[in-house]
């Protein structure tokens, strides 16, 4: 098969071992990045062009899509899907997926585990919303932060308003979460791989932090998962519609929480500390999957 993987960076650990994944399973790679492509939006012959060619004879994308790049990195996935073309993970899967808040609302209806949450455009009812998810201490995120970036802990009352009003005073679009004190600075990372969990680790904070991203300091090791954590990583990548992401879960008092679902998850932590080649994975099952036009949307959004 072609495979094209759309990364802004070929050198990215993540990038090169599914580019050497895939050519240790005899097909052809190439990585490309997507903000260098320009398309023709036209009727009946949608096409993408990359350095001066047409990007044509494509079997399969696996979409490399930093938060940064959201809307023309999935603006390019879509022409892709329009022209035909298997997406390892679907355009309307990954801005669903960037969107906090819609992830948390549709995880909520199915009835995943999520800490509770509460998200208010005014600050005028800012102490009613601490109330809301339980009182300090709480989290504050902003919507629109990445690995830990704009997650701040607020351990009083009064920290927490100043948080709140501050981010606000921004025009910064935030959430407000119960901190779930029994987790201890530690998540577990599920790697989803077409509906099963392929990997798993515990992610802890290092001394004087609470955020356990690994970019952060955080240490990584393997992690055995019970039964009720593996379901609820698998049912949260369903409910997300992604064949391919990180779920990232706290083990709290009432089960486990969901606290984001990723999808594009970075592969070296969780390859380092399981020893899992899951760049392997990912190949495979798009072997099993990759077929003209079997998108589910395809680019219709």
């Amino acid at each position: 098969m072609k495979i094209i993987i759309l990364s802004r960076k070929a050198s990215l650990y993540s990038t090169t071992a599914l580019v050497d994944a895939g050519k240790a399973r005899g097909h052809e790679v190439e990585v490309i990045n997507p903000l260098r492509c320009y398309m023709n939006i036209t009727s009946h012959s949608p096409s993408i062009h990359y350095k001066g060619e047409r990007v044509e004879s494509v079997d399969a994308i696996i979409p490399r899509i930093g938060a940064s790049i959201t809307f023309f990195g999935c603006a390019v996935v879509r022409q892709f899907e329009m022209m035909g073309v298997y997406s390892l993970n679907e355009s309307i899967a990954i801005t669903r997926s960037r969107d906090k808040l819609r992830s948390l609302q549709l995880l909520s209806r199915k009835g995943i585990g999520l800490p509770v949450t509460g998200f208010a455009s005014s600050t005028k009812f800012t102490g009613d919303l601490i109330d809301v998810v339980g009182g300090a201490p709480l989290v504050v995120k902003l919507l629109e932060g990445t690995q830990g970036i704009g997650v701040v802990l607020a351990e009083t009352r009064h920290a927490a308003e100043s948080v709140i009003q501050a981010f606000q005073g921004l025009n910064a679009n935030i959430l407000v979460q119960e901190y779930i004190k029994e987790a201890k600075g530690s998540d577990i990372r599920c790697l989803v791989v077409g509906g099963k969990v392929v990997a798993a680790m515990r992610r802890t904070a290092g001394k004087g932090e609470f955020r356990s991203n690994i970019h952060r300091g955080g240490s990584a090791e393997p992690v055995k998962i019970t039964p009720e954590e593996r379901s609820t990583a698998v049912r949260a990548a369903r409910i997300m519609g992604l064949n391919v992401c990180g779920v990232d879960l706290l083990r709290s008092n009432h089960g486990p929480v969901v606290m984001e679902v990723n999808s594009s998850p970075g592969l070296e932590g969780i390859e380092k500390a399981t020893g899992i080649d899951i760049a392997d994975k990912i190949i495979e099952f798009i072997e099993k999957n990759a077929k003209p036009g079997k998108t589910k949307t395809r680019g219709k959004g």
